[in-house]
Parts: structure tokens; C-alpha cells; sequence
């Protein structure tokens, strides 16, 4: 869909909505097409258009062969304002978001996203080549494509943090712990570049997961036990999906990189106990921040409001707690 066109659609999506607050309609009431366009002077078929926007948002239910039918209160629409993704990140993020909140399936087409969104194909198989080159779908064996499995329940990510916290710690007191000081100072430089960064907003959020992950994988990589290593190795996989989904909150980055130089700095030392308690508190703060987020059914999908992200977020976005609020940041 062109950008004039998507840009008439929001407009329309948000009268539809101010008519809906005046009128005080409550949850079920039936938004027929024909009503709406006569009050609005537009024909069915935008009005159809914006009506389905808003299907996305959540905001009505599109029932097959019956229409549209509202399912949020009126008091809970104040502020709402639908926007149309108006550039590439804006819909990379949203797509994210949407698989995190449950609005996307496992599988699906590029046909799927491009209806779904109001966007040209052209432009998707941009948003798509990215995504796979992130980790962040994957080709099916067939057709189409398909999201990761991820942490995003709060059962998952506790459980998640308490197998680390087993896990890495160990890790660095195996009697075979043999630290490589070329690839200590190589994580460190990547570090020390976040930290000192002048605009942390710029740098791209695959560089900030990769200098996350490949910090815990190679010092558990230094344990000298493949099984611990591949261990990890899962659990970052796991949690691509929800770290992409942040990193807004860019100040918690700093937060998390000096925790990781505590480590570096104990491991160059010698002191194996010193690194593993520093790793200990790291993630201890990590599972502290998930539990200062809005609390979430124990086992259900996590809102996408309060979901833990790239090592600082605060727009749904992971690891530790960040002075600025948000989600968890990565650990």
C-alpha cells in the first residue's frame, strides 16, 4: 500500500475511533460499514480498510461473514491514536512486537504480512531478508516462513535465569577454566565501545546482542565443556526474539557492559571466584528487573508493555534492572 494511501487509512481508523468514545458503544456492539461511512461520508471500502486496521490493533474483532465488532471499552480508548509504520524500523519493530503479543502466528507468507500490514511486497522482502538475517525468522521446509521458539512467558524467563545462574557461575570455577587473553580483550573493546559510545541510540541492535551472547559463550566456552556451552547457546537462541525487541532504553546498555567488564576484569585477575559471584549479581539483577515489571499470570505470554528485551528497552523491546524503567535487559 502506497504511503498516501496507508496514511487515509490511520486517518479514518482514528475518526472511526472518536466516534466510537462519543458514542459511549460498549464491547460487542457491531460496527456495520455502511452506518459508519454514512456518518463519516466515505464509501464501504476504506471504511472496510480502516475497520480492519484497527482488527490489528486489537481494538475491534473481525468475525468472518458478520463484520466488525468492538472489543475494547470506550474508557479504555482515550489516547489511542493509530499510527501507519512510516519506515522500515517502525514496521521491523512492529513485527517483532506482534509475534512477541501473540498477533502473528508461528508460520506464515510474505502474502500474509503484506495484507496484514498495507505494504508492498517490495518493501517486505526488505523487512523479511533482515529479520533473517538477524535470527529472527527462519525459511520454512515448504513455504513461507516461521518465528523461533522464545522465552516469552514469565514461567520460561524465570526459568531461564535460574538454569543460568546454575549454569554460568559453574562455569567459571570448572578445574579446566582456561581463559583465552586474546579473546578477553577483544570483549572487552566491544565493551568499552558501548560504554564510551556518544550515541548509543545509533548502534544497530544486532551488534548489541552479539557483544551480549558472545560474552556468555565464550567465557562458559572457557569451561572446557561443549555441554555447557551448547547449553547457553540454546538460551540465547531463545532469547533473540525478545532482545530484538528492545533496546530503546539504550542507557541500560552502559549499565550491563560495566557488569560484563567486572567479570573481564576478575577472570584477567585470576580470581574464578570473584567472576563467578560478579556473574551471580549480574543475573540476579537481570531476574530482579523481570520482577519489577507489571505482574504477569505465572505461565502466560508476557504483555507486550512489560516484555523483557535488549539489554535496556522501554517500549516493548533485555538484562538487569535500568534506571530509566522499562523491561529487563539481556544478561
Amino acid at each position: 500500500m502506497p504511503r498516501a494511501a496507508s496514511q487515509r487509512r490511520s486517518l479514518l481508523a482514528n475518526r472511526i475511533l472518536d466516534l466510537v468514545r462519543d458514542a459511549r458503544f460498549q464491547p460487542g456492539h457491531h460496527l456495520r460499514e455502511q452506518a459508519l461511512g454514512d456518518v463519516l461520508r466515505v464509501s464501504r471500502t476504506p471504511v472496510r480498510a480502516a475497520l480492519q486496521l484497527l482488527a490489528e490493533q486489537g481494538v475491534v474483532e473481525a468475525r468472518r461473514n458478520h463484520g466488525f465488532f468492538l472489543r475494547t471499552p470506550p474508557e479504555d480508548l482515550h489516547g489511542l491514536d493509530v499510527q501507519a509504520p512510516s519506515t522500515s524500523e517502525d514496521l521491523y519493530s512492529r513485527i517483532v512486537r506482534d509475534r512477541l503479543a501473540r498477533r502473528l502466528p508461528e508460520s506464515f507468507t510474505q502474502t500474509d504480512l503484506a495484507r496484514l500490514y498495507g505494504v508492498e511486497r517490495s518493501a517486505l522482502a526488505r523487512i523479511l531478508a533482515r529479520l533473517l538475517d538477524d535470527g529472527l525468522i527462519h525459511r520454512n521446509a515448504g513455504r513461507g516462513w516461521c518465528f523461533p521458539p522464545t522465552l516469552d512467558t514469565k514461567l520460561g524467563l524465570e526459568g531461564s535465569y535460574d538454569f543460568r545462574q546454575i549454569v554460568e557461575p559453574a562455569g567459571l570455577l570448572m578445574p579446566q577454566f582456561t581463559p583465552d587473553p586474546a579473546l578477553i580483550e577483544r570483549s572487552r573493546l566491544q565493551h568499552l565501545y558501548l560504554v564510551d559510545h556518544p550515541a548509543i541510540e545509533t548502534v544497530p541492535a544486532a551488534q548489541i546482542f552479539e557483544t551480549d551472547t558472545q560474552f556468555h559463550e565464550m567465557l562458559i566456552g572457557f569451561s572446557g565443556n561443549p555441554f555447557l556451552l551448547q547449553a547457553i547457546q540454546t538460551q540465547n537462541r531463545l532469547r533473540r526474539l525478545l532482545e530484538f525487541s528492545g533496546y530503546v532504553n539504550r542507557g541500560r546498555i552502559k549499565v550491563w557492559c560495566r557488569e560484563h567488564l567486572a567479570i573481564l576484569d576478575a577472570v584477567s585477575a585470576g580470581s574464578p571466584e570473584e567472576a563467578a559471584r560478579q556473574m551471580r549479581l549480574h543475573l540476579a539483577n537481570a531476574l530482579s528487573a523481570s520482577h519489577h515489571r507489571r505482574p504477569a499470570r505465572r505461565g502466560s505470554p508476557v504483555s507486550p508493555a512489560v516484555l523483557p528485551s535488549g539489554e535496556g528497552v522501554d517500549d516493548g523491546l533485555g538484562e538487569g534492572p535500568h534506571e530509566e524503567g522499562g523491561r529487563t535487559a539481556p544478561a
